[in-house]
């Protein structure tokens, strides 16, 4: 009976992992394929790199203004629901760590995974300060 579950624990990882390895390999080709249509629409004015960087740096301006306009009160729901968000991002880390495609592919998983670490135990503590602030002081 264990080993009929654990064979079908390591068949389902084996797909999960060909999953993954199938999305990295489209990646690009969807990227450059976005890149190529804005460059194809515009007759040639708008270079794809160009139109890739206008859109992060977009969306650095919408991510810094969604973030300080949160009020303090929703603080700690948002903080738990971005370390949920960041565990997510372990399991995607450890799985470009673990799956090691390439050199390449392993390193920025490692220090994905360092980063997430980071920013998950730094959510906790600060969500605990917040949590603190609320309670009522003894005498």
């Amino acid at each position: 009976m264990a080993n009929e579950i654990m064979n079908k624990a390591l068949e389902g990882l084996d797909q999960a992992v060909s999953a993954v390895r199938n999305a990295a390999e489209q990646a690009p080709a969807v990227a450059d394929a976005v890149g190529a249509a804005a460059h194809g629409v515009s007759g040639g004015a708008i270079d794809p790199f160009v139109f890739r960087l206008a859109i992060f740096v977009l969306s650095i301006f919408v991510g810094y203004y969604v973030v300080w306009s949160v009020t303090p009160a929703l603080h700690t729901p948002l903080m738990a629901v971005t370390n949920a968000i960041s565990s997510v991002i372990v399991v995607g880390a450890l799985l470009a760590v673990g799956v090691a495609a390439s050199g390449l592919a392993t390193g920025f998983g490692f220090i994905a995974l360092v980063l997430v670490s980071v920013n998950i135990f730094g959510g906790f503590l600060v969500t605990s300060r917040m949590l603190a602030m609320y309670k009522k002081k003894d005498r």
